[in-house]
């Protein structure tokens, strides 16, 4: 079954699920790492010599499963489990700004291949590109509008939200400022959380296995369907927004 079928056949089991069927969209809601830049590796590095530095234990892997969630979060969750108790706020900004300062000295990560193209296909169909990332790191952020012009005017960061990915907050906020409601956006994301917060929304989820998941990992998360790659979104919508 090639790409497009998959997502007439997907768009199917989302309209018997929702009463909604996928279609006149308005807008695709994109997660940032591991999405539109190959960055989830330095992340991932950063989280640990932060918490090399704080004295916390951690494996450098462990970090692509809590992507998605805020700066806090991930340091409340590594707290209660080293300590039995969260951090507060002042340690929260501390070692965030730690890890901000490791992610920073690795240099700029690299384009995800594929995602300039999908995103153009997105906005030079007329749709809207919200950018949806439980990411606060300025140094990344601030390369969106010089890498994706035209793309991501409207933007839900950690800064935006109060609960984090997997909570539907995130992407429920991303639809609000698009002016859309669920069934006119697709949600496209790389990480099981994420995808959690994009399905629980109420969005078509399209899971996109970026990272070292194992397939099959993003549907089981609640994805209404999964690819390999951000080449094989785009030739997606080569099909589904010229038709």
């Amino acid at each position: 079954m090639n790409i497009h079928d998959t997502f007439i056949t997907a768009a199917g089991a989302y309209q018997a699920r929702t009463g909604h069927a996928p279609g006149h969209l308005r807008a695709v809601l994109f997660d940032m790492d591991g999405v539109l830049y190959d960055s989830m590796p330095n992340h991932a590095k950063a989280w640990k010599m932060m918490c090399d530095e704080a004295g916390i234990d951690a494996d450098e892997d462990e970090f692509f499963a809590y992507e998605g969630r805020t700066g806090a979060s991930t340091i409340n969750l590594l707290y209660r489990r080293q300590y039995g108790h969260g951090a507060d706020e002042e340690t929260c900004r501390r070692l965030y700004a730690i890890k901000s300062r490791n992610f920073k000295a690795m240099g700029e990560p690299v384009i995800m291949e594929g995602a300039q193209d999908a995103v153009g296909r997105v906005t030079g169909a007329g749709l809207e590109a919200v950018l949806v990332t439980g990411s606060g790191q300025a140094s990344i952020l601030e390369r969106i509008a010089r890498d994706y012009p035209g793309a991501f005017s409207l933007r839900v960061t950690a800064h935006d939200v109060v609960h984090g990915k997997p909570h539907p907050e995130p992407f429920l906020k991303g639809l609000d400022k698009a002016g859309v409601p669920a069934w006119e956006a697709l949600a496209v994301d790389n990480a099981p959380l994420g995808v959690e917060s994009a399905s629980a929304a109420g969005i078509f989820t399209i899971g996109v296995r970026t990272g070292p998941l194992e397939p099959g990992s993003l549907l089981q998360a609640g994805a209404d369907m999964e690819i390999s790659s951000m080449t094989e979104l785009s030739r997606l919508f080569s099909r589904l927004l010229c038709d």
